[in-house]
């Protein structure tokens, strides 16, 4: 792996993060200090090598900050951290990547350097420049609090795609925040459940930013600061937005020919790759065999160093990837570890769930993350990923269907798509798979495939989307509540694969593809590192045309491009199955008495949700005449949750 100089040692970490600013508490500073810790040791598993806590008891303020030990972090690069004027206190979670450019930068030329640590330069350069000149030019993944003395306010601010997360809520006379909204409750918030956070939970398998399960509790948006006042109002604002990526992207989009285009990513990437790659540490990468995680790692093998490699697959009915990311791992040379996971395996990974997310989630590729990172950590302390190139890119097999399918689809008058719905629907499923049965190629399910393309095919284009991405398609069947809507409305002017593309990156991605790595990875102590999400590669991706992106059915044109200059074809061009588990299976095998003891239990629910329609969706999947593991799933899931939070 790429190395870095001694006198850089004391930068590189990842951490945990939390506080509080209470103007009712002045004085208080034993109490302050308390909390802060108390805040500090919940978030442990961020940060098990060290910790700090910083009071201004004249102020009702107190941080914490609990260390990750990348490398051996000299007492220069402690946290929370005091600028050399005095006037702020940087309390901060990520990793910089361009920090040593920042550092050269002619306004910090005068400082007296304390140490290497990229906490040093984001906050000197802060306190030379300002902070929204440094978070322009801050290359990396981050959450941070900054409190400026001399105005008495606090600032919390979020990397530009929402890598790292940081929860915020009222308390009392003043506001708590952390990484993790666990550290919250052990501050003491009691909060209740929101109604209409759970309501989109159970519609989106996670809740959507800003809004969180509590009344009381919000979570910073990607690319944004949320400034408190001594008076205790917020001020919210963006220093980075999608929207204006995408309009500069339209406004000027890039004229070259495809093979300029790849010239231009390819090195755009290698660049990337490099600075996701500075470490003084083993560090390795998630490879899946897919298009992303393959060219990530062949990427990191181009630098000239032996990677190491780690995959994860199953040995159950057949859903086992493993054997082409070992593929693509001996065509690369890496040196490649992979687990093959039982059902059994699945089955005590259910247990911890609840306890690592502190939200409801209910991405069931969690248990995956959750083992291929405990996996990876008894090799390297850093692991490169691929996330983000399908929403970059237009990887998702629904990007697919829209440009393909729904624009002749939607040109059938609206009655006679209703009128088609209608039909498929009165075909009992058992006839449609008896059928199926008699031809050739047809896909197993046929007859709940059916019913739920019938679904789609009276809606608009909004509502296809939600439709594909729904967990549970209808969250009225379960709770007496509307869900929140979403604050981001795509630009009108977008055609449907770019809508899709522009809600995955601004929804999808930061809260749940991001949040399960997040959770996963920091469980165990690992530190992932997403190369794609350089908002240098977003930008660039958002300037590209249609056919870089889709061109005759296939998926991730360019990114392929690209790929095929490192890895032959034939290893990953392959349908895209995703890092799932075989989930409908487990549930009918050896998950299926834990789903029947959870649904079937006299308290489920809570008084939250009914009971009734939960039961019948899980008699009809035992039966096997329907497929409902994702709704069961997100169920389960906020049962689960529900047991051990409230």
């Amino acid at each position: 792996m790429t190395r870095i100089d001694r006198s850089q040692r004391n930068r590189i970490k990842m951490c945990g993060i939390a506080g509080l600013l209470d103007p009712t508490r002045k004085g208080d500073r034993d109490g302050l200090g308390h909390q802060a810790r108390t805040m500090g040791d919940a978030l442990a598993h961020r940060g098990p090598d060290g910790k700090g806590e910083y009071v201004a008891a004249d102020a009702g303020l107190a941080l914490a900050h609990r260390r990750l030990s990348i490398v051996d972090l000299s007492t220069a690069g402690a946290q929370p951290m005091v600028s050399s004027c005095g006037r702020y206190v940087l309390c901060y979670n990520g990793e910089i990547y361009n920090f040593e450019d920042m550092r050269a930068h002619s306004a910090l030329a005068d400082v007296a350097w304390r140490g290497h640590s990229d906490t040093e330069v984001v906050l000197e350069s802060i306190a030379l420049r300002g902070l929204e000149a440094t978070l322009t030019d801050m290359n990396g993944m981050f959450a941070f609090a900054l409190w400026d003395h001399t105005n008495r306010t606090l600032s919390l601010a979020r990397d530009r795609l929402g890598i790292k997360p940081l929860f915020i809520g009222r308390h009392r006379g003043g506001i708590l925040f952390a990484s993790e909204a666990k550290a919250l409750r052990a501050a003491g918030l009691a909060p209740c459940i929101d109604l209409g956070g759970l309501a989109a939970y159970l519609r989106f398998g996670y809740v959507p930013s800003p809004f969180s399960i509590y009344e009381q509790v919000e979570k910073v948006l990607p690319g944004e600061v949320v400034t408190v006042r001594p008076d205790g109002t917020w001020e919210r604002r963006f220093y980075w937005r999608l929207v204006d990526v995408v309009a500069r992207g339209r406004e000027k989009p890039l004229k070259m020919d495809c093979e300029e285009a790849a010239d231009c990513l390819d090195t755009l990437l290698r660049d990337a790759v490099r600075r996701h790659t500075i470490a003084d540490v083993p560090l390795g990468a998630f490879l899946s065999g897919g298009i992303d995680s393959s060219l990530v790692a062949a990427m990191m093998s181009a630098q000239g160093s032996r990677v190491r490699t780690f995959s994860i697959g199953f040995s159950d009915f057949g859903f086992d990837e493993s054997t082409h990311a070992a593929a693509v791992a001996a065509y690369l040379q890496t040196d490649h570890t992979e687990l093959i996971v039982t059902g059994q395996e699945g089955v005590d990974a259910v247990p911890q769930l609840a306890e690592i997310w502190d939200e409801p989630f209910s991405d069931s590729s969690q248990i995956p993350a959750l083992l291929v990172s405990r996996l990876t950590r008894e090799h390297v302390t850093i692991a490169l990923s691929g996330d983000g190139g399908d929403e970059l890119f237009a990887g998702y097999n629904r990007y697919a269907f829209a440009d393909r399918h729904w624009s002749r689809l939607s040109r059938m008058p609206a009655f006679l798509r209703q009128i088609a719905s209608e039909l498929a629907n009165t075909l009992p499923i058992s006839v449609v798979d008896s059928i199926a049965m008699l031809l050739p190629g047809a896909p197993p399910q046929a007859g709940d495939k059916l019913r739920k393309m019938a679904s789609v095919l009276p809606l608009d284009t909004d509502g296809l989307y939600r439709s594909l991405t729904s967990q549970v398609r209808q969250p009225q069947d379960h709770i007496d509540a509307v869900e929140y809507e979403s604050p981001f409305i795509p630009p009108e002017d977008l055609t449907l694969v770019d809508r899709m593309r522009y809600l995955d990156t601004i929804g999808y991605l930061p809260d749940d593809i991001l949040q399960k790595v997040d959770r996963a990875s920091m469980a165990v102590s690992l530190e992932v590192r997403p190369p794609l999400l350089d908002h240098r590669v977003v930008e660039f991706a958002w300037a590209l045309p249609k056919q870089m992106l889709l061109r005759d059915g296939q998926t991730k044109w360019l990114l392929r491009r690209v790929l095929d200059r490192y890895v032959p074809n034939d290893l990953v061009n392959r349908p895209k199955m995703g890092f799932g588990i075989p989930l409908a299976e487990w549930l009918r095998g050896p998950l299926r008495e834990w789903a029947g003891d959870t649904i079937q239990a006299s308290g489920y629910g809570g008084g939250l949700l009914r009971p009734e329609p939960a039961r019948q969706l899980l008699a009809e999947h035992l039966s096997g005449r329907r497929n409902h593991a994702y709704q069961l799933w997100t169920l389960l899931m906020f049962e689960d949750w529900r047991r051990r939070w409230t």
